[in-house]
């Protein structure tokens, strides 16, 4: 699958989310890298930010915070396309929880782990 392929199935998986899932996102950018910076496989996707619950003032002219969605990992793990859609829709998800602040454990607990 291309690099742009990949990403236009990112953006469909994004659209398809439930809106209680995205309303409340604000001033997030969602990249689509090829692999993390270690290089490995094992790592689907990134929050990079403060949570919701951690901030103090957030105002304007904030740079955005940023969830990286690795194509090479989402490749390898996922058997065909359906299961490309949905570790895409997981890892969205998942990044997406941490944003609002949920850890690992309840991200696994509510099944988006």
């Amino acid at each position: 699958m291309t690099s742009d392929d990949f990403e236009d199935l990112v953006e469909e998986v994004f659209d398809t989310l439930p809106d209680d899932v995205v309303d409340d996102l604000d001033n997030v950018a969602i990249i689509v890298e090829d692999r993390p910076e270690d290089g490995s496989l094992d790592l689907l996707g990134l929050y990079h930010g403060v949570a919701l619950t951690e901030r103090g003032q957030y105002g304007f002219g904030e740079l955005p915070d940023t969830i990286s969605i690795y194509r090479e990992p989402l490749l390898h793990h996922a058997g065909d396309l359906d299961a490309l859609r949905e570790e895409i829709r997981v890892t969205l998800i998942h990044e997406i929880g941490h944003y609002f602040g949920l850890d690992d454990d309840e991200l696994h607990r509510l099944g988006w782990g």
